[in-house]
């Protein structure tokens, strides 16, 4: 699983934007791009709408790097927000075009907010929590293996996974007390 870019490389990035060099788009797409497709698409369900939501999300990124503010939190966050908030504004838009229904849409939105907050929950637990959900998860591993794979006790590896759990299952009761800050006006 993905984790937060370090601080520094945050801003280091956005400098690098600022001064407009194409080469730290392409590092920033690469690094990012997959998480962007995914959560549009987990908001769209479809192909086509997430790749013009992927298109927009970096574009708007190239053009306005000062956007970004390193002291609200990381550069991944700050994508993830934007992202979701464009992948919103496109499926309320197909609203217009009346392939869905309000109610629908408003069921995608809620859908998509609660795997947007579990994504963020899970890229900012502590790592071994987070590697422990990971091998359970992914790997399918019971505790006993995780606790192995770990080299932890059967009691820590349940320990650290019941404490993921618990921290992943807020992500169904609402949205988070800080959310990352999207800065600029929406297209």
């Amino acid at each position: 699983m993905a984790t937060d870019a370090p601080p520094k490389w945050d801003r280091k990035m956005q400098q690098r934007l600022a001064h407009g060099e194409a080469a730290a788009l392409g590092e920033l797409y690469d690094r990012f791009a997959s998480l962007v497709h995914a959560q549009a698409h987990r908001v769209l369900g479809c192909e086509n709408g997430a790749d013009r939501v992927t298109r927009d999300v970096f574009g708007y990124v190239w053009e306005h790097p000062g956007a970004y503010d390193p002291k609200q939190g990381s550069l991944r966050s700050w994508i993830a927000a934007l992202t979701h908030q464009r992948a919103v504004e496109r499926l309320r838009q197909s609203q217009d075009d009346g392939r869905s229904t309000p109610e629908e849409i408003e069921e995608k939105v809620r859908a998509a907010s609660a795997a947007a907050r579990a994504d963020y929950i899970v890229t900012s637990m502590p790592a071994p929590l987070r590697v422990a959900l990971d091998l359970a998860y992914r790997r399918r591993l019971d505790y006993r293996q995780a606790a192995a794979d770990l080299g932890v006790t059967e009691e820590e590896a349940r320990r650290r996974l019941r404490l993921g759990l618990q921290l992943l299952s807020t992500a169904h009761h609402g949205p988070r007390t800080a959310a990352p800050r999207v800065h600029g006006s929406a297209r």
